[in-house]
């Protein structure tokens, strides 16, 4: 499906600045909006806003960075209807599991009421395809691994798991009323240029630089699937790009690697030991991640590309390039 114009949400945001570039390198123009919520340091985000921009610049493809709420309907339908966007890719959402513990109801506005507004006026204008940034925390502490799409996911163990299984069920409940071309990616454990500073990869990198202990919960045998940005964007894109009705998809590595494995690969990329501060297992974690990305592959067309250690090496590049400018 081609779209003359996008709407990215969260585009200040990790996956969603690299989103809006992969857009606009493509010719397509975009309108990002965030809250620059300060969950972390808000000058983060205006640096990424900055490099979009300069893409934009480079590549003379229209971009329009709003400051807003995505809980306002009236902000969210005159974007749509100025700047005749086509579709909207939603990635805006309060993120954190363990943060979503000591406020959930803060995440219930924004990634519950947020996802709903979106919908609604979506079926008011001229959207022809949502696309929804969901999670694999909905699958909670599933026993059966790989995690495929047709498990239930009845019983998240955090707020934030909670919020994401609620959006994609208004996600369905929207196109089952209005006819939505509505895609659904439930994205496991994203890292690369630009992560969050919270997530484990930055905080590992960060610490072992500076010579500073490792914060590690649990015994290490937790295990996650770890999917590079640059491969979650290209399936963001192909989902935008499908003609899908209305898809539940899981993007991820189908590698998964314990927390052991991944200080000792950071070890390696770095050159360096790190010194491990021992601490009990978190509220909210879950054991592991693995995804079954089958759906990926036979509906989009999709195949992890980056392996873990050419990602941490991009990432490292990234940070170095970062702290030295």
């Amino acid at each position: 499906m081609v779209v003359d114009a996008v709407l990215v949400t969260g585009a200040a945001g990790f996956i969603g600045s690299h989103t809006c570039e992969a857009l606009l390198q493509r010719g397509t123009p975009v309108v990002g909006l965030d809250n620059f919520d300060p969950y972390y340091d808000v000058a983060i985000k205006e640096q990424n806003v900055r490099e979009i921009e300069n893409t934009g610049q480079r590549t003379g493809i229209a971009f329009t960075m709003v400051e807003g709420d995505i809980c306002d309907g009236s902000l969210v339908k005159g974007l749509l209807e100025t700047h005749g966007i086509q579709a909207i890719i939603h990635l805006a959402a309060k993120a954190g599991v363990r943060p979503s513990l000591e406020a959930p109801l803060a995440y219930a506005r924004t990634n519950i009421e947020g996802t709903l507004t979106l919908l609604e006026t979506a079926c008011r204008t001229n959207i022809r395809r949502f696309v929804f940034g969901s999670s694999s925390s909905v699958y909670g502490d599933a026993a059966r691994v790989p995690f495929s799409e047709d498990q239930p996911v009845s019983m998240p163990i955090s707020p934030y798991a909670a919020s994401k299984v609620a959006g994609e069920s208004f996600c369905y409940t929207y196109h089952a009323l209005y006819d939505l071309p509505t895609v659904c990616l439930r994205l496991f454990t994203v890292y690369g240029p630009r992560q969050r500073p919270d997530l484990a990869i930055n905080k590992f990198v960060r610490l072992i630089l500076a010579g500073e202990p490792v914060p590690r919960y649990g015994d290490g045998s937790s295990s996650r699937d770890y999917t590079y940005v640059g491969d979650i964007v290209r399936g963001v894109l192909a989902a935008l790009d499908s003609n899908i009705q209305w898809d539940i998809i899981n993007l991820g590595s189908d590698s998964p690697i314990t927390l052991n494995e991944l200080i000792g690969a950071v070890e390696q990329v770095l050159g360096r030991g790190a010194r491990i501060d021992e601490l009990p297992p978190q509220p909210g974690d879950v054991r592991q991640t693995h995804a079954d990305i089958t759906k990926a592959r036979t509906i989009l067309g999709w195949n992890p590309e980056v392996s873990l250690r050419e990602g941490l090496e991009h990432f490292v590049q990234w940070w170095e390039s970062t702290m030295q400018s």
